[in-house]
């Protein structure tokens, strides 16, 4: 009997992996690009590079002979989660087993990267896939002054040997909390907002000098690999973001200050309390991955609002959803649910998903990648029973790069 369900199994993943071209073919089909219209049945053809091929209405994108063709009522693009910590932590909520998304040994640790304690054989990380989220945005937790670094990276990723060609990108974003739930525990600094301040204040200043040593010395003095602070310079050079989780409005107004000082890439995380600072985060053009909206009400989040992402929206604000990290169970969301939520609020529904889509692609920098539905893009694909947004609907099947890995209901 075993022998006969190992078999089973591993025809199965062979029918899902198979390299065989792919049609997709949906009553509404969500591109996510232009004015964020659906086509009405509409078609995707996926090439065997694992590219999108071809997209448009059946009359006008004929599906070849051979392609295996798939049919949904709906289909959209992958969804993004646009800040996690799957991988990082686990599915049990076991601290010594599978919670290793946040180390507080000292406030300040830049060079820890995502990349050296991801797990993608972790069963949370199979259970997001099977719901249509095929890209995340994860690594080390809010909770510490600087936690660490972010990568981005497709949920098909059982393992990272080589994080160049494993992840999107291996060094996405240098994770920072400011205010109370960025604190030391047990005495240790920081322990006021001042403190916090100025302590990530003197670490940018010592990357600073440390980039203009790299910068400007000759080949033969440059100096010696510092990790802490390379990590840091490379969000003063511009080619990382700060990641600031901030919820209260003067914690988000002292990272736009600090921003303005140094001239970094910022994206401000959680905002709670955006809606207070509406005009001064528009005029800094700083994109906001919104707190999820089942985030408790009480602390830093006692002001939270279900309407935030309408109110952005009606600002020109960019916004994407997230499925977010609190120490306690549930740990981990879906990007559905806090979409839904926003629509229920004000929030118009194509717009909803292409917070989890391709304004999250955009705001993460890899909307060259994934994020919609055109030609020359990763044919990464959600396929579903119904509106994406609506509590009984299903995902029906899961494509990345042009392969199918998930087909849960025929």
């Amino acid at each position: 009997m075993k022998i006969y369900l190992l078999v089973a199994s591993l025809l199965f993943h062979c029918i899902l992996t198979a390299s065989g071209q792919v049609a997709v073919q949906a009553d509404i089909l969500y591109t996510m690009t232009g004015d964020l219209k659906p086509l009405r049945h509409g078609v995707v053809l996926c090439s065997k590079d694992g590219k999108i091929e071809r997209v448009g209405p059946l009359g006008e994108v004929a599906i070849p002979e051979g392609y295996r063709l798939l049919k949904a009522p709906v289909a959209t693009p992958g969804f993004i989660d646009a800040h996690t910590t799957v991988g990082l932590s686990g599915i049990l909520n076991l601290d010594r087993h599978d919670q290793e998304q946040l180390e507080t040994s000292a406030p300040i640790q830049p060079e820890l990267r995502a990349v050296d304690a991801y797990n993608g054989r972790d069963p949370l990380v199979q259970w997001i896939q099977e719901l249509g989220i095929t890209t995340i945005h994860t690594g080390h937790a809010p909770g510490a002054l600087v936690a660490g670094q972010t990568m981005i990276l497709k949920t098909n990723v059982p393992a990272i040997t080589d994080p160049e060609k494993n992840t999107l990108r291996p060094f996405a974003m240098v994770a920072s909390t400011l205010g109370s739930s960025g604190f030391g525990r047990g005495g240790k600094s920081p322990g006021t907002r001042a403190k916090s301040l100025a302590m990530l204040r003197e670490h940018l200043l010592k990357a600073q000098r440390h980039l203009k040593k790299r910068t400007e010395a000759k080949e033969d003095e440059k100096p010696d690999t510092n990790l802490r602070l390379d990590a840091m310079a490379a969000v003063l050079e511009g080619s990382v973001p700060l990641l600031v989780t901030a919820r209260r409005h003067q914690d988000i107004a002292a990272a736009l200050r600090l921003q303005r000082e140094f001239n970094f890439p910022l994206i401000l995380d959680g905002a709670s309390e955006a809606y207070l600072l509406l005009e001064e985060i528009k005029k800094a053009k700083v994109p906001i991955i919104i707190h999820p909206t089942m985030a408790r009400p009480y602390g830093e989040n006692e002001n939270v609002t279900f309407t935030l992402a309408a109110k952005l929206h009606a600002a020109g604000i960019p916004f994407a959803f997230q499925s977010g990290y609190e120490p306690y169970v549930p740990k981990t969301r879906v990007v559905h649910f806090e979409a839904a939520l926003s629509v229920a609020y004000g929030l118009p529904h194509e717009v909803a998903l292409a917070g989890c889509t391709s304004a999250a692609a955009k705001i993460l920098g890899v909307e060259d990648r994934i994020g919609s539905l055109k030609p020359g893009l990763e044919a990464d694909l959600a396929l579903f029973d119904g509106d994406p947004l609506e509590t009984v609907t299903h995902c029906t099947g899961v494509i990345i790069g042009g392969r199918l890995v998930s087909k849960r209901i025929k």
